[in-house]
C-alpha cells in the first residue's frame, strides 16, 4: 500500500515522508489514520518502534491550516522533556514547508519564559502533563479551541503518576476529537482515560521480533500490587517439595531485606542474599555455594552482580521485580544448556506499571510469556485508595490479627485450603516435584 492511497494525505506531506524513507505506511498508519480524519476517538495499543508517533505527527500536520488566532488548535501530551523535544523535532521535520507555530512546555526554571511564547501565538502545544497544567492554572494556556488532544506513551505517564494533570486538562476541553497512545492497556490506564473515551475505537498492533530467542519455559503473573506479589511468593516458597532451589531476582537492597525477613518467619532460616552488606541477614558468598548448600533453598539477588551468573541446573528463576534494563532479564532466562533435564522455569511477578517493560521483553525474545492463573488461596491485596474506602464502612467485627506463619490477612472461609495450591496449577508449571 503507497502514502497515496486512501490515506488522504497532502502531497507536500507524502513528499516529507518519503524524502525521510518512509516509502510506504506502517500498519499501525494503516489501520489509523483513516480513522483520525473521520474524527473518531482511538486508542492505539502497540509496541515501541510500532509508528505510533510518526501517526500522530502526519495526522496533526495534515490536520493544521492557517490560524489567524495564534490560539492552540492541538495539545500533545507526553511524559518528559525528552519526549516534547522529540515530538517538536518531527513536526518540525515533517512540516518544515507548512507555516505553524510550535511551543513545548516542560518542568524548567520558572514559567514565564514558556507563557510568553505561548502569548505569542501558537497552533500547537506540545507539554508534559505537570507543566501544561501549572501554565493553564495560571491563564498561561488557552484550551477553548482545542480541537485535538492526543496524550502519547499513555502508559509511561500513569507510571510517573500523572493521572489527575491529564484528567484535569481533559475535562477543561469543551469538546474535541481524543487520540491515545500506549504501549499496554491496564486497569490504572483505562481508569485515567474512560471519563472521554467512552465511545472510543480501539487499535491493536503486534510486532515481536522476527527470530526467536531459546529461553527456560516462562509464567507471567498479573498482580495488583507489591503486597500481592509478597504473599503469592511466600504462598509459592511454602511448598518446600516443589520449590527447592528458587533465585528470586529484586532491584533494591530495601526490598531484598523485606524479602528475607518475611521469608526467614516462615521458611525457618531457608533462605540467603547473595553477598549480603549486612549480617543481619544469611549471606551466600556465591551462586556455586547456593546449589551446593543442603539448608538453603532460596537465594535473593540484588541488582546486577558484577560476576555473570550461572543459573543453569535452578529449578526456579522468579523475577519479583524487572530490572531496569530488558538485556539483564533475557540474560538471565535464556536457555544455553544442551542437557534436555534442565527444566528451570522463570516466572515474573508484574504489576500494571509493569506490563510496558514486559511487553519490550516479550517484542525482543519473540514470544510472549504465557500468563499463570493466580492461586485460589491467593491473598489479594487492595490498593490503598480502595483500602481506605472500605475503612470508612462500618466495621463487622474486629479482624484478628494473624500468627507468624500464616497468611498476610485472614483468608476468606470459601479460600481456606488445607494445601498450599491444586496439583493443576502445579502441571501447569510443567515442572516435576525435585526432591533435595
Amino acid at each position: 500500500m503507497s502514502w497515496s492511497e486512501k490515506l488522504k494525505l497532502s502531497k507536500q506531506l507524502i513528499r516529507a515522508v518519503t524524502e525521510a524513507g518512509y516509502n510506504s505506511p506502517k500498519e499501525v498508519q494503516q489501520k489509523t489514520l483513516a480513522r483520525i480524519y473521520g474524527g473518531q476517538d482511538v486508542i492505539v495499543v502497540g509496541p515501541e518502534g510500532c509508528g505510533k508517533t510518526t501517526t500522530y505527527t502526519l495526522a496533526v500536520l495534515n490536520r493544521i491550516k492557517y490560524n489567524s488566532d495564534g490560539v492552540p488548535l492541538v495539545l500533545i501530551l507526553v511524559p518528559t522533556k525528552d519526549d516534547v523535544l522529540a515530538v517538536i523535532s518531527g513536526l518540525e521535520h515533517f512540516g518544515k514547508n507548512k507555516q505553524m507555530s510550535i511551543v513545548g512546555l516542560y518542568p524548567a526554571l520558572g514559567t514565564e519564559a514558556q507563557m510568553d511564547a505561548l502569548a505569542d501565538g501558537a497552533d500547537v502545544v506540545v507539554a508534559t502533563p505537570d507543566r501544561a497544567r501549572a501554565i493553564y492554572l495560571k491563564l498561561g494556556l488557552n484550551l477553548n479551541k482545542i480541537e485535538l488532544l492526543i496524550i502519547d506513551d499513555a502508559d509511561l505517564i500513569v507510571k510517573q503518576g500523572l493521572q489527575l494533570p491529564v484528567a484535569e486538562l481533559a475535562n477543561s476541553i469543551t469538546k474535541c476529537q481524543h487520540l491515545v497512545f500506549t504501549e499496554v492497556m491496564h486497569d490504572k490506564l483505562e481508569k485515567m482515560i474512560s471519563p472521554f473515551m467512552q465511545s472510543a475505537t480501539t487499535v491493536e498492533v503486534e510486532e515481536i521480533a522476527e527470530s526467536k530467542l531459546e529461553t527456560h519455559p516462562q509464567l507471567l503473573y498479573h498482580v495488583p500490587n507489591f503486597i500481592t506479589k509478597l504473599n503469592l511468593l511466600n504462598l509459592f516458597m511454602q511448598d518446600s517439595e516443589l520449590f527447592t532451589k528458587t533465585v528470586v531476582f529484586v532491584n533494591t537492597r530495601h526490598t531484598a531485606e523485606k524479602l528475607c525477613k518475611t521469608l526467614q518467619n516462615r521458611q525457618n532460616n531457608s533462605v540467603a542474599i547473595l553477598n549480603s552488606w549486612t549480617i543481619e541477614l544469611n549471606s551466600i558468598p556465591d551462586i556455586e555455594d547456593f546449589k551446593k548448600s543442603a539448608n538453603t533453598r532460596i537465594l535473593i539477588v540484588c541488582g546486577e552482580p558484577e560476576e555473570a551468573l550461572d543459573l543453569q541446573n535452578i529449578p526456579f528463576l522468579i523475577h519479583f521485580e524487572l530490572p531496569e534494563e530488558k538485556e539483564t532479564f533475557i540474560k538471565r532466562v535464556i536457555n544455553n544448556s544442551t542437557s534436555s533435564e534442565d527444566e528451570t522455569l522463570a516466572i515474573t511477578f508484574t504489576t500494571d506499571l509493569e506490563l510496558t517493560a514486559v511487553r519490550r521483553i516479550e517484542q525482543t525474545i519473540g514470544q510472549k510469556i504465557p500468563l499463570g492463573d493466580l492461586p485460589d488461596d491467593l491473598v489479594i491485596e487492595q490498593d490503598k485508595k480502595e483500602s481506605v474506602a472500605e475503612e470508612k464502612k462500618p466495621a463487622k467485627s474486629k479482624v484478628v490479627q494473624p500468627a507468624p506463619g500464616e497468611a498476610f490477612h485472614q483468608k476468606k472461609p470459601e479460600n481456606s485450603k488445607t494445601y498450599n495450591y491444586s496439583s493443576g496449577v502445579k502441571a501447569k508449571m510443567n515442572m516435576k516435584k525435585k526432591h533435595g
